[in-house]
């Protein structure tokens, strides 16, 4: 990559987000097909960056695209391009499915390209847009060559069949109905097991503590844990040691778990929010319930619990799903071809 950049991704947040998580996955691979670097707090240092300042302050000799995903990227760029006069084309990617704020539609007017992550996002940035998914890396994200090792190494039961739901723990992500669901079914199925990680936020402690007083009544304490917020690395050898992935989620932009599970080898559970029913093939890598619905998740949970060659059979189908259409090779290809026609107009 050259040392001027062509593209800047910023990245306005300091604490990990979906969205945070979306710039450190793509940049390396968009790397490897243009000169693109992030800018803004809280990345990796091994993440291909400029700061801020530069950003703002590259020479005027040639357009270049700034790709923003939040309102206070959009904002920025605006700032950079009429105040400080920079050439950049401005591009904006939405994964939100509801009605925008006057200002955001105003903000999104102003963008030269717009990329939605589903149909339903789409449809909602009220001008036209290219639906780009989301995709992973199946580099990172792959079956683990010895489940039993890897989980007596992160200190996992190797015998369990092991259930994940990776996110923040709230009620918006679905938490209080699978430790529900877990509750009706692990006292009858010995095996199971269910792990969350995810930070828990002041505001949602009280509800992650009631979640927990519920599980110690039922005397589930050491079969249902909270894991907290794991880093990076750590959380992909989760990914990799289900057995089965839930994402029960009651509302959700766009929904990367169940995908990273499913780059794994772990059929995943999803309910209809997000891309999840876009990215679950229901029934054959995993299912998909109705949402807020306890009783359908209940019941999909028993059906993967209790068959245990259709779960590995769902698990090599799922991986397989991943590498043929959900790829982030194939997501940063065509993030890239948008670039360079931004870059090419006149």
């Amino acid at each position: 990559m050259t040392d001027t950049p062509l593209v800047i991704a910023p990245n306005l947040k300091r604490r990990l987000s979906g969205v945070t998580a979306t710039v450190v996955r793509l940049i390396p691979v968009q790397a490897r097909l243009i000169a693109i670097r992030a800018t803004g707090p809280g990345l990796p240092p091994e993440l291909p960056h400029v700061p801020l300042w530069r950003a703002a302050t590259l020479p005027r000799d040639r357009w270049r695209v700034w790709h923003a995903r939040r309102n206070t990227e959009m904002a920025l760029g605006l700032i950079l391009r009429r105040v400080l006069r920079r050439k950049y084309r401005l591009m904006f990617t939405s994964a939100a499915q509801r009605r925008h704020t006057g200002f955001t539609r105003w903000l999104i007017r102003q963008q030269d390209a717009l990329v939605a992550t589903t149909p339903q996002a789409a449809g909602y940035l009220e001008r036209p847009a290219q639906v780009i998914m989301h995709g992973v890396d199946t580099d990172v994200f792959y079956p683990p060559a010895d489940r039993a090792k890897l989980r007596r190494d992160l200190g996992l039961d190797p015998d369990a069949v092991l259930i994940g739901c990776f996110g923040r723990v709230r009620e918006q992500k679905g938490v209080d109905l699978l430790v529900q669901a877990g509750l009706q079914l692990l006292p009858d199925r010995p095996r199971a097991q269910i792990i969350f990680t995810g930070r828990i936020t002041p505001e949602h402690r009280g509800f992650a503590d009631a979640l927990q007083a519920r599980i110690d009544a039922a005397g589930l304490h050491d079969r249902i844990r909270f894991l907290g917020e794991l880093p990076w690395d750590r959380l992909v050898q989760h990914y990799q040691a289900l057995d089965l992935f839930a994402a029960p989620a009651r509302w959700e932009g766009f929904g990367l778990t169940p995908l990273e599970a499913m780059a794994c080898g772990v059929p995943a559970i999803g309910s209809r929010v997000g891309a999840y029913e876009a990215l679950i093939r229901d029934g054959r890598t995993g299912s998909i319930v109705e949402t807020g619905d306890a009783a359908s998740l209940t019941a999909a949970l028993a059906h993967w619990l209790d068959d245990d060659a259709a779960r590995e059979a769902a698990g090599r189908a799922a991986r397989a799903h991943v590498e043929q259409d959900h790829s982030i090779q194939t997501e940063a290809r065509a993030l890239v071809q948008i670039y360079s026609d931004l870059l090419d107009r006149p």
